[in-house]
């Protein structure tokens, strides 16, 4: 799920709201940390002195929303804390995480098992199905909702998981970290589809981002992606047929049918009842 998966119809009225709605170059408006963190493209624009100066590219909303009693338990209790790499709350802290292996070298698995990492889990309900489903994997859920990240740690806490940990933080900034060849899979599951025209630049799937992506694939590793916004599944098979050293496992231009080990999201059936489509996307490393 993406990492604002519940805001997809209205987002754009959030973000003009942040950073103005006049033109594209018109988003180095002051950024509310409340509302917005995480930045993995940094671009610049002409002032009017023709100067230049830094714009952040944001690819994620962070929103303050109601934290259920299980998730706050989860944020806060011991016995959970395992389940959490870094810090819960607030900004994430990425300092340190340079190997997620590492973070199973003493559990059941291992380090040497498949790992999957998750980008935007959302509240964890897929990301926690698919890791009790296949205890042998070993799966790493990034997210930068608090609420989400407490209910997926709860989740796995309850069901007493031994392959699973949870970061809080940008995914793109965490990937820079990390070791190439180093991931058998990565998923991203219904991220936001910024849908207008002048916010495609803040788009996950684009080449810049995809070029970190397939650094940290192993060869012969998976990029699975899914989404209810034909706009965007098109935009995407586009980008990716097009991104060298990755191969569609339908062929060129075409989509794939929902795999059997990913469950279907309270967002997808959202999303069929509405009468959207859902495209699945499973590129190789070549």
């Amino acid at each position: 799920m993406s990492q604002h998966p519940d805001i997809n119809t209205n987002i754009d009225a959030v973000i003009d709201a942040i950073i103005g709605d006049s033109s594209p170059t018109n988003e180095q408006a002051p950024l509310d940390t409340n509302s917005v963190i995480g930045n993995d493209t940094i671009d610049t624009a002409a002032t009017s002195d023709d100067s230049k100066h830094i714009r952040i590219v944001n690819t994620f909303m962070k929103r303050r929303t109601h934290m259920n009693k299980n998730a706050e338990l989860a944020l806060t209790a011991p016995e959970f804390a395992h389940y959490l790499v870094n810090n819960s709350f607030g900004d994430g802290n990425l300092e340190g995480i340079n190997d997620l292996r590492a973070l199973f070298a003493h559990l059941p698995n291992g380090s040497e098992a498949p790992l999957t990492l998750e980008i935007g889990f959302g509240l964890g309900d897929s990301f926690i199905e698919m890791a009790a489903a296949e205890p042998s994997r070993n799966f790493v859920g990034i997210e930068v909702h608090e609420p989400g990240i407490g209910k997926c740690a709860y989740m796995a806490g309850t069901q007493n998981l031994s392959n699973v940990k949870i970061i809080n933080g940008d995914a793109i900034q965490l990937l820079k970290q990390l070791p190439e060849n180093h991931i058998d899979r990565i998923q991203l599951y219904f991220p936001d589809p910024w849908q207008k025209k002048r916010h495609h630049k803040r788009r996950f799937v684009s080449p810049e981002r995809m070029a970190i992506v397939t650094r940290s694939l192993k060869q012969g590793g998976w990029f699975h992606t899914a989404t209810d916004w034909e706009h965007y599944a098109f935009w995407m098979v586009e980008v990716l047929d097009g991104f060298a050293g990755l191969t569609n496992q339908a062929g060129a231009g075409k989509f794939t049918d929902r795999p059997d080990f990913r469950p279907m999201t309270k967002f997808e059936r959202r999303g069929l009842a509405s009468g959207h489509g859902v495209w699945d996307l499973i590129y190789l490393k070549d």
